[in-house]
């Protein structure tokens, strides 16, 4: 007997776990991984459900994933009930069903199977999250403190995110870039718009910043990084009158980095900036930074091999390795194994109508049930 992966991905799906309710994901999970000999460990933290469990001991390949999804939008827009698990026309449909119900489902029955047919002389871990799409900070996070603090030890692990871009079996991610927020605020002084000398305008000023920003290149590239970026994603003012200099205005830019850079190397250089325009002008300028993650790269190796000839043997394709995209729990995890990214064709994710094929998800699961064999093998 074996694991239906579309079944069990329809039945997450109509759990409407919208960060950061569980909605019945998580139970859904613990119930029947502990069915097939999982020992389960609910390890929730603050309004967070995440789970952890074990299939034997020694040896550990692990699987990260998330069950919590990103709001449906507008309900009207959908053809399909957005928690409803429609399949039409060989797609599975719903809020989710690419990212990632579909991929914890392709590996929970992956797994599921192959202890049940050929318990492996080693330990299979799934880690699973229900605080991805929101701050991620109880989530993953919150697996990996109760990990060390329980003496629980992954050797290396796959985040099941989707990562082809057209095609199954294109893509992997061995790394990802680094990610940076800064939210900047000019205070000049407020003053009628005919008598600038009386003000202090903080809009020039600000206007300065972004160009110095914007102007620079902070790299070339890498190895196996693009050029890193800087995007300006707001600048607010609130000035509805015509005749009023403002006393404040306030920007955001987002960093995406390569392994080029640190986090605190960029906040040095953002200070500088301020630093010299604030002293050239003679205005307080204030900055706070947000940071959700370093860049890093897995080194090619056995296991980025080991990965790349499972998805072969069903795709008929050597994944490219790739540090492409935006960020995941991968960044937590690289810091306590060797992390590889594979999973599903994510056009979809995050759209209204966000859908799956069919026969992708079954094939996810025989890439990941090659996997754990050719791991253990």
């Amino acid at each position: 007997m074996t694991t239906d992966p579309v079944n069990l991905t329809a039945d997450l799906i109509r759990c409407e776990s919208v960060t950061p309710k569980e909605a019945g994901a998580i139970v859904l999970l613990e119930e029947l991984l502990s069915q097939a000999g999982f020992k389960c460990n609910r390890v929730d933290r603050g309004e967070v459900s995440n789970l952890f469990a074990r299939w034997g001991s020694g040896k550990t390949i692990g699987f990260n994933g998330h069950t919590d999804v990103v709001p449906v939008g507008s309900l009207v827009d959908w053809s399909v009930d957005p928690f409803g698990a429609e399949i039409k026309n060989g797609f599975l449909y719903g809020r989710g069903s690419t990212d990632m119900k579909s991929g914890v489902a392709a590996f929970a029955a992956a797994a599921i199977d192959f202890v049940q047919n050929s318990p492996p002389d080693g330990s299979i871990v799934l880690a699973i999250t229900g605080d991805e799409e929101g701050q991620a900070k109880d989530g993953t996070l919150a697996l990996l403190d109760w990990m060390n603090k329980n003496n629980e030890i992954i050797n290396h692990c796959i985040v099941g995110e989707p990562t082809c871009p057209e095609k199954m079996g294109e893509m992997m991610k061995i790394g990802r870039r680094g990610s940076m927020t800064a939210y900047f605020t000019v205070r000049g002084i407020q003053g009628h718009s005919a008598y600038p000398h009386r003000a202090k305008n903080p809009l020039p000023v600000m206007a300065k910043l972004i160009y110095d920003l914007t102007s620079h290149e902070l790299d070339k590239g890498s190895k196996h990084f693009d050029a890193s970026t800087l995007a300006v994603t707001t600048i607010d003012t609130g000035n509805t009158a015509n005749n009023i200099i403002p006393a404040e205005t306030k920007a955001t830019v987002n960093i995406r980095f390569n392994d080029k850079h640190t986090s605190e190397k960029i906040s040095a250089w953002l200070n500088k900036i301020i630093n010299k325009i604030a002293t050239e002008n003679n205005i307080e300028i204030n900055i706070e930074i947000q940071v959700s993650g370093e860049s890093f790269v897995t080194a090619l190796g056995e296991f980025s091999s080991l990965v790349s000839n499972s998805v072969y043997s069903e795709t008929g394709i050597y994944p490219e390795p790739s540090t492409s995209g935006g960020t995941s729990d991968a960044r937590f995890i690289k810091d306590h194994c060797p992390v590889v990214e594979f999973g599903l064709v994510g056009k979809t994710m995050h759209q209204i109508d966000e859908r799956v094929s069919i026969d992708q998800i079954y094939k996810l699961k025989a890439i990941y049930f090659n996997i754990i064999k050719n791991y253990f093998a």
